[in-house]
């Protein structure tokens, strides 16, 4: 089943399964020049990650005048002081300028993009976004392994992300250049692989940076992510705050599979709450 449509254009057909999306992405594209500037993925990239610290920040802010926040923190005793939050936002800002900025102007020049005027079918767009979840959490598993298997590798590259041993939201992308760039090279390459549409690359990137944020934040609410997915498939924020404790458990970001594979999963303590 076709029609006719969404976006004024009669020469464009929309599948049933698109029509879901297609507003959305009419909209989006209203704002094509946006879209397609280099600039715009760093710029989508902070505000997103900001964005979804902020929220904790302000907790810990509060914390110390809430007690009942307490309860749902893992570290109950421990507040980012602004000599730890700051230090960290700026080093995420000044690589994402110094560094991913000039990355993101190559790759524009080298490869123009066009923004096509259909949606993808829902469908689609879920089935694309679980697989790059689960490709970058194989890739990054093997990545952290071996950043923790080989003391040059941590010492000069890995090390800098450990320097907070209770996790903060903030903290999430406080790590080395070859660090942040190599996760940015695992999500460019999975969603050419998959040739995922441009709406598709942007859920993408939203999830996984809410899910990274979520895992650092040092808070474990009964609505956590990990809660909401069952059978223990999904590790969450007591799971990697273990990796920061203990060096030697829960590589993987994300799902448990890998850890249960190779023996390296450690199962973290119920909440107090």
């Amino acid at each position: 089943m076709s029609c006719r449509n969404c976006s004024g254009e009669p020469q464009v057909l929309c599948s049933s399964g698109q029509l879901f999306l297609q507003p959305l992405w009419d909209s989006l594209r209203t704002r094509e020049a946006l879209l397609l500037s280099p600039f715009f993925p760093v710029l989508f990239s902070i505000s997103t990650y900001v964005g979804f610290c902020l929220p904790f920040v302000l907790l810990d802010v509060l914390g110390p005048r809430a007690p009942a926040l307490r309860r749902y923190k893992i570290h109950p005793d421990f507040s980012p002081s602004a000599r730890q939050l700051l230090p960290c936002l700026g080093q995420t800002l000044y690589q994402h300028v110094a560094f991913v900025l000039p990355v993101t102007l190559l790759h524009w020049a080298c490869s123009p993009a066009q923004l096509p005027r259909e949606a993808p079918e829902l469908p689609q767009l879920v089935h694309h976004l679980v697989a790059c979840l689960l490709l970058f959490d194989a890739e990054f598993f093997a990545w952290h392994v071996l950043h923790h298997r080989v003391p040059w590798l941590y010492r000069t590259f890995h090390k800098v992300h450990h320097q907070n041993a209770s996790s903060f939201a903030l903290a999430t992308q406080y790590m080395s250049v070859w660090e942040l760039l190599s996760l940015g090279f695992f999500d460019m390459v999975n969603v050419t692989l998959l040739g995922c549409h441009p709406l598709t690359v942007l859920t993408f990137h939203v999830v996984n940076i809410w899910l990274s944020v979520e895992d650092h934040s040092g808070y474990d609410f009964p609505w956590s992510t990990h809660r909401l997915v069952p059978f223990g498939w999904y590790g969450g924020v007591a799971h990697h705050d273990l990796h920061h404790s203990h060096f030697n458990c829960n590589f993987a970001p994300y799902f448990t599979h890998w850890d249960k594979i190779l023996g390296t999963l450690r199962s973290s303590p119920g909440p107090a709450w």
